[in-house]
């Protein structure tokens, strides 16, 4: 991280020339961190405005580290967006120094009300980062991306006005739509166990224990211990199934459904869920909105 701080220190005198030399008319030119957030502004800002994710799908941003190429995106930014809460810890420092540079940097997950966030231990900020799992967050952050897209790019306000209400609207069927489905899940089989507890929002919100074997960040490793313990919860509640994760390696959860097979008990994969990060670009679950109605239908279905 040094060496990314001092190129970082280098780049920014380097750029701010570049950018005085901006003409009026050019779109503005957005960099986002992870996959919801891109997601997120491009159904906000269309063709009206350029947009740039750094961590692609599959990727943790937990662990996420910046490249070289990646701070020459960000200086060379207009507005950075990211999630805030120290989801990105190792990018904390880069956002900081970008802030004493006079480069806009904009964290969505500070519009939410501490009241309703969830603590953690975890994290520098205290709270639990993955706000994107309840749907009513993420139409609040939906909302203050709007606005300051409209304060960044006054020319194009109307249109995000437009763009923002439509995508609003495609939340609340977001909202009934998954409601509908976990509704033909009995309460006593709500039990989600997965590769780390990203899911806390959701089970919060939809009356579901959900128990991750790494905690709530990647940054920490699961010992022999706490897949065994976990292993005698799964067998003591009769778990069905259990659930890998796209940004997580695969082999914890393996690891758990052997220590339960070697206690003379089964407990199936369930699937593979999008937790940190959406799925390939130009499929369903490329959006947010096909990722949250896939992993609902990924999890009730295999916990039935």
């Amino acid at each position: 991280m040094k060496k990314i701080t001092i190129f970082l220190a280098l780049t920014i005198t380097f750029f701010s020339c570049k950018k005085e030399e901006k003409k009026v008319n050019q779109k503005l030119n957005v960099v986002t961190t992870t996959t919801m957030i891109t997601d997120l502004v491009k159904n906000i800002g269309g063709n009206l405005i350029t947009v740039e994710g750094l961590m692609g799908s599959g990727v943790d941003p937990h662990l996420y580290k910046a490249s070289e190429g990646d701070v020459t995106k960000l200086v060379d930014a207009d507005v950075i967006f990211y999630n805030g809460l120290h989801l990105e810890g190792k990018l904390v420092e880069v956002f900081e120094k970008m802030g004493t540079q006079n480069i806009k940097t904009i964290a969505v997950g500070e519009v939410l009300d501490k009241s309703i966030l969830i603590g953690s231990d975890y994290f520098a900020s205290n709270y639990d980062p993955h706000i994107w799992f309840n749907v009513n967050n993420w139409k609040q952050v939906t909302l203050f991306t709007i606005e300051k897209l409209k304060e960044l790019d006054p020319k194009n306000a109307e249109a995000f006005e437009t763009n923002g209400k439509a995508y609003l609207e495609k939340l609340n069927i977001l909202e009934s739509n998954i409601k509908a489905t976990i509704e033909t899940l009995p309460l006593d089989k709500r039990i989600l166990v997965t590769a780390h507890d990203a899911f806390s929002y959701f089970g919060k919100e939809y009356a579901f224990n959900v128990v991750g074997l790494q905690g709530l960040s990647t940054a920490t490793e699961a010992g022999v211990q706490d897949v065994q313990k976990l292993a005698a919860f799964i067998i003591e509640n009769q778990v069905k199934a259990i659930f890998i994760e796209t940004s997580v390696p695969k082999r914890t959860i393996e690891a758990l459904q052997a220590a339960v097979k070697s206690k003379d008990h089964e407990v199936i994969i369930g699937g593979t869920l999008y937790s940190d990060a959406l799925g390939n670009p130009g499929t369903i679950e490329g959006t947010y909105i096909g990722m949250f109605e896939y992993n609902v239908n990924t999890i009730v279905n295999a916990l039935k």
